[in-house]
């Protein structure tokens, strides 16, 4: 692998980590259940996604680089649907956002 390979897999790698670091403090200090699923779905499938990919570039085999890639598509078309139904069933089970909140669109649809 050359030099070049090795630093691009260590900033990928370092930018993943940051992204699952944002996530995870936007779990510990936001205000509700709504904000905090939002800064672990979005913030935490960039993260691990893009350590995936960090890791099928270093690997360099053909099945390590799909399993990865398939890892990653599978972040992706998983992490904001399942957000998106968790963030349902809390709104219906009467986990109100906080103030912050402006606009919930939610109070006039009938549960």
């Amino acid at each position: 692998m050359t030099p070049f390979y090795e630093i691009a897999v260590g900033i990928v790698l370092v930018v993943g980590s940051i992204f699952s670091l944002i996530a995870t403090i936007g779990l510990l200090r936001l205000k509700d259940v709504y904000m905090r699923m939002h800064a672990g779905s979005k913030a935490g499938t960039l993260g691990s996604g893009l350590m995936l990919i960090a890791l099928a570039v270093h690997a360099g085999e053909v099945d390590v680089l799909t399993r990865a890639l398939a890892g990653v598509v599978f972040f992706l078309l998983t992490a904001p649907v399942a957000a998106h139904l968790l963030a349902k069933a809390a709104y219906q089970a009467g986990y109100q956002p906080c103030s912050d909140t402006h606009i919930d669109e939610m109070a006039d649809e009938p549960k």
